[in-house]
């Protein structure tokens, strides 16, 4: 156990050599750090939001809006085939949470199922002399449920990732609800505006043979429907509205791109379609040359311009009375995607950045203090020894913020009591054993032999003890969420570096004071 081959001391000596290297940028500012060159490590600990302010966000989707769109596609989907296949129905639409139809001929009974069935699988089918009943399964309300938060994250991810915010948490949060954690958030009020936007995008063609006061009289065409401009909302020359066609023209889930631009002086919205979309709009502006095309946004009308000619080229410009942090929002928005359901925010908390300070503060003091106990317990207690293993506990804290550095691991406060946790049991694996050196010296051992069996023996018990507590941590992090995880984190990566320090450094540095001094007795 005391026999170091030179490859052995050399990868000791790289390994504690990297962890000092990967700690020290958290010495420096973190302007300082990002200026050192790439091939220098700089990365820092990432403080979570209870270390550096931020904002609490717990959002509920509005699965039910979606359950609604799904039946009016299904709707949708319905008519075109009855349709296609000739097939006779009456009162074809939505009822609360089913879609129901008559068909004319009860005959066609099965065939009409089969059709239902290659529309959507998840269906309850409910069949009464020709009247149909179609509702949504459990099961496919649950994976619809799923979906629609799975999409929600991912569309809120791109959305936190646009505003630069540094090591964000959105996770789900029971059946419908979503958490959202944003460390280091100034402006919480201008974040949740973005995050609460569906930002469905779609175009659609204005009817020009209806007349707006009319449609809001309540006479609106069929395929038709009466939608409000974004003025209504802001104020800016008074209230406008649009009776446009019901058909989407173009999706907005064709865009690629959308970027802030000017236009003559005026801030706007360039975008540009993808190439089925690109195709597609090309196709509509070119039918409809002197027709307005309304961009519609969250059921408002944000612009209505004129088509002049056709637009072949995939893009073109959103324009309308918008200041430049609007067009920054806009570009945004529609860059990183539509909501699938609106959010609603259930409960908000921020943290200033005084209170993540006292914490901070709080956290060094604790930490300090147990290091100072325990380095005075170990050298009071097993003297030389003792000094020896204070020595591999600070080199063990130094890898434990090399390796949170490295992984970008979000630091907590909860962390930080992992931290002071790994501290205690750090040195519990050298009180192992060094009370099995005791034993060993009581025994009649030579000293070099008391401290090789003193670790061999030592080691199956400290690797047994770190192991079930490394499986503990392990469950902790994978089932836990915000605080338990990152308790769980430093946890998990203390145990690691624990194991390398009080096992090998430890043990390397014994080896090597034995070897020189050659004692008679042993200061333990």
């Amino acid at each position: 156990m005391l026999q170091f081959s030179t490859f052995k001391i050399l990868l000791i000596a790289a390994l504690c050599f990297l962890g000092v290297a990967l700690a020290a940028p958290n010495l420096l500012s973190r302007e300082t750090a990002e200026s050192l060159p790439s091939w220098i490590p700089h990365k820092q600990i990432s403080l979570g939001l209870d270390l550096q302010g931020g904002s609490h966000l717990l959002m509920e989707v509005d699965t039910k809006s979606v359950i609604k769109d799904t039946l009016n596609t299904l709707v949708d989907d319905v008519r075109n085939e009855l349709r296609k296949e000739q097939i006779g129905y009456l009162n074809l639409g939505t009822q609360g949470d089913t879609v129901t139809f008559k068909l004319t001929d009860p005959s066609r009974n099965d065939d009409v199922r089969a059709i239902i069935r290659k529309l959507n699988s998840q269906l309850d089918i409910t069949v009464d002399n020709g009247q149909f009943t179609l509702k949504l399964s459990e099961q496919g309300l649950r994976d619809l449920a799923k979906r629609t938060i799975d999409q929600s994250i991912e569309i809120l991810n791109r959305r936190v990732d646009e505003t630069g915010t540094r090591e964000p948490t959105i996770q789900r949060e029971g059946e419908a609800r979503i958490l959202i954690q944003l460390p280091g958030v100034k402006d919480p009020e201008h974040v949740k505006s973005i995050l609460g936007k569906t930002a469905k995008l779609t175009f659609h063609l204005v009817d020009p043979t209806a007349s707006p006061e009319d449609a809001q009289a309540g006479h609106v065409p069929p395929g038709d429907v009466l939608l409000p401009g974004a003025d209504a909302k802001n104020g800016r020359g008074g209230q406008s509205f649009y009776v446009v066609e019901k058909r989407v023209m173009v999706s907005g889930e064709r865009l690629t791109d959308a970027q802030a631009s000017f236009d003559q002086g005026r801030p706007d919205v360039s975008f540009r379609f993808d190439t089925a979309g690109g195709k597609k709009f090309g196709d509509v502006t070119k039918d409809n040359v002197n027709r307005q095309l309304a961009i519609v946004l969250d059921g408002k009308v944000i612009s209505a311009p004129r088509i002049n000619e056709p637009i072949l080229g995939g893009s073109g410009i959103i324009t309308g009375s918008f200041t430049t942090e609007e067009t920054n929002d806009l570009a945004l928005l529609l860059r990183a995607g539509a909501l699938p359901a609106p959010l609603s925010v259930l409960e908000e908390r921020s943290v200033g950045p005084s209170l993540g300070e006292d914490s901070i503060r709080a956290g060094k003091i604790a930490a300090g203090v147990g290091f100072v106990l325990v380095v005075g317990f170990m050298a009071l207690v097993y003297g030389f020894f003792g000094l020896i293993a204070d020595i591999a506990l600070l080199l063990n804290l130094v890898l434990l913020l090399g390796a949170l550095s490295l992984l970008q691991a979000t630091l907590t406060l909860p962390g930080i009591a992992g931290i002071v946790l790994t501290m205690g049991m750090a040195v519990d694996a050298n009180v192992l054993i060094y009370e099995r050196i005791r034993e060993e010296v009581h025994g009649g051992r030579t000293p070099f032999s008391a401290i090789s069996t003193g670790f061999e023996r030592a080691f199956a018990t400290i690797v047994d003890s770190n192991l079930t507590t490394f499986i503990a941590g392990a469950m902790l992090y994978i089932f836990g969420s915000g605080p338990v995880k990152g308790f769980a984190v430093t946890l998990t990566l203390g145990l690691i570096t624990t194991l390398f320090t009080a096992v090998m450094v430890t043990r390397l540095m014994v080896a090597t004071w034995l070897r020189r001094t050659r004692p008679k007795a042993l200061p333990i």
